[in-house]
């Protein structure tokens, strides 16, 4: 089949996106509530400071900031994973990160599937973080093989979905009527189940050992468990919930209120009791939940080790996790901590601890002679430069996210366990580099600029 009969791997991730919107807000209308509430805060950020809408306007994000969530999931298996990697393929969706979250107590590992190209992104941002059960964690044998035993049985792909899947590997792509098949059976996977595949016992077993792998565990597939809408003022969410009906996690994760955001900032509102019917009996579960995300700029490898070092000191000076108890003493110790973080996009870009994209202005482009240099052009008007959006996670950000929706009282401390290549080896492949990937589009930018003020092949440096 010719390649141009076949729908871009973007557009089949939008409306695989448009679609999980839709399956999740019916599925948990508080979601819909809080889509509502971000759209309206938004609107408002756009409108008292027209400068967030003139950066939106440069870098292309006002017109995909209602295109802008994540969703998370979790797997079982390694042969899950694998799948599942090529099922986000078949969208453009690559693996980007490794995550280790065993360090705070969730026995998991983890990465984001995501587009890797500015275009791409673009198009539709979409992303999903996900995470693989670790079984080894598990300290009790018994336990372990049961959930080993349960989790083998159990398909969470249609027979359509995987031949789709291999149809789209073995052709290059799918064509319309087979992207809109895709797009329905790749949305069975991800769906909430109110049948449990265990006994009322067998749950509480895997529920005493830790609330996430009762969740991986006892159901017939990976549901969504929160997906995840962008707003330009997460601490006016976070205020604003309540009123809206919503109940907020109590701390909001990452960094701290700033003018120039960094990073990545999250909050949500806390899982849902949901009755489940056991193979013997009737009960409950908690699992899923609406989140809310405010991105900020890209740090190269010196701003995040500024990042973590700030971090650190934070929960040190804490003396301990963050937590409803002492929420505001965090934030007030966040806040602090942080004034050693740069609030100035100029001071960012000068001591290299953000990745920039940058733009030829009309001014440049109209311009007979021009500097010869990046600074140059900068200071003469010619090019201008935004901060890179981070697209990715923060491990802690996430364990923070899980614990605050399964519970702190049950949670393991696992300690550190990271094993990337492990992970690697249940994906069956590599996973990107955050890090490259932003570099690299920084330098296409700069290119582009090269390109269209007619300056040497070098570009401007």
């Amino acid at each position: 089949m010719p390649a141009q009969d076949f729908v871009s791997p973007d557009r089949i991730r939008a409306r695989f996106s448009a679609a999980m919107s839709l399956m999740y807000k019916q599925e948990v209308p508080l979601y819909g509530t809080l889509l509502s509430l971000v759209s309206e805060v938004n609107r408002q950020v756009m409108a008292m400071r027209p400068e967030v809408a003139e950066a939106l306007r440069w870098t292309g994000e006002i017109e995909r900031l209602d295109q802008e969530r994540h969703g998370a999931i979790r797997v079982g298996t390694a042969a899950e994973l694998a799948t599942i990697g090529r099922l986000f393929a078949v969208m453009g969706m690559h693996p980007v990160g490794y995550y280790d979250l065993s360090c705070a107590g969730v026995p998991v590992h983890s990465t984001a599937f995501r587009p890797v190209h500015e275009q791409a992104l673009h198009i539709s941002p979409f992303r999903v973080f996900t995470s693989l059960l670790r079984l080894e964690l598990i300290d009790d044998p018994a336990l372990r093989e049961l959930a080993r035993t349960i989790l083998e049985k159990r398909q969470i792909f249609t027979l359509r979905a995987l031949e789709l899947i291999a149809q789209s590997e073995r052709d290059g792509g799918l064509n319309e009527a087979d992207a809109a098949a895709f797009v329905d059976e790749a949305l069975h996977t991800f769906r909430w189940h109110h049948e449990a595949t265990v006994s009322a016992q067998q749950y509480q077993q895997l529920h005493d050992q830790h609330r996430l792998i009762a969740d991986v565990v006892a159901f017939k597939g990976p549901h969504i468990n929160h997906l995840t809408p962008r707003t330009l003022d997460i601490d006016a969410i976070q205020l604003g919930m309540p009123a809206a009906g919503i109940p907020p996690k109590a701390v909001i994760e990452g960094p701290p209120t700033r003018r120039h955001p960094i990073l990545l900032r999250q909050t949500s509102f806390k899982a849902l009791q949901e009755t489940i019917a056991f193979s013997d009996a009737t009960g409950s579960h908690t699992a899923r939940f609406g989140e809310i995300e405010q991105r900020g700029a890209a740090l190269t490898p010196k701003g995040r080790q500024l990042y973590d070092q700030l971090l650190d000191a934070t929960r040190d000076a804490l003396g301990g996790a963050p937590a409803e108890s002492n929420a505001d003493r965090y934030m007030s110790l966040l806040a602090e901590t942080f004034r050693a973080f740069p609030d100035d996009l100029r001071q960012m870009r000068e001591q290299g601890l953000a990745y920039f994209r940058y733009f030829p202005t009309e001014k440049g482009l109209a311009a007979k002679e021009r500097a010869d240099t990046l600074e140059g052009l900068i200071e003469a008007g010619h090019i201008h430069y935004e901060a890179l959006v981070y697209e990715d996670f923060l491990p802690v950000s996430a364990a923070g996210i899980f614990q605050s929706n399964l519970g702190d009282d049950g949670q393991a401390d696992y300690g550190s366990n990271a094993n990337r290549e492990a992970f690697e080896d249940a994906l069956g492949m590599a996973v990107q580099d955050e890090l490259a990937l932003y570099a690299e589009s920084e330098r296409r930018s700069l290119a582009a600029c090269a390109e269209a003020l007619n300056l040497p092949n070098t570009g401007p440096t």
